[in-house]
């Protein structure tokens, strides 16, 4: 069974930084896509980034293209987001989503519980 937790969620003024983390304790992540998506009251499930397996491929949201940096660290099982210059509209529910397709792209099956992020202006 696969279980995603997320940590690292929280309240930060604007221009603030936090940094999001994904562990997928005792679970070889090497060979999947990793991502993150976020939720904002009202509104559906949007992409805020991903990395391919081999970690050479990240991708954003327009949104967030250079304030936001993911990165994985296979031997911890765990990757992360990390967020600068945040701004009040970065305010939603974080979720972290693993791969189904070892060394492609495939689809988004497993999902974390999701963290709070809020940004105060």
């Amino acid at each position: 069974q696969v279980q995603l937790v997320e940590s690292g969620g929280g309240l930060v003024q604007a221009g603030g930084s936090l940094r999001l983390s994904c562990s997928a304790s005792g679970l070889d992540i090497s060979p999947y896509n990793l991502g993150w998506f976020r939720q904002a009251p009202g509104k559906k499930r949007d992409f805020v980034a991903d990395i391919n397996w081999s970690g050479t491929k990240p991708r954003y949201a327009d949104s967030v293209t250079g304030r936001f940096t993911i990165s994985r660290d296979n031997a911890k099982s765990t990757w992360y987001l990390q967020m600068n210059s945040l701004k009040p509209e970065d305010t939603a529910v974080y979720y972290c989503a693993k791969g189904d397709t070892q060394y492609a792209a495939g689809s988004y099956k497993y999902w974390g519980q999701g963290t709070q992020v809020t940004v105060s202006p």
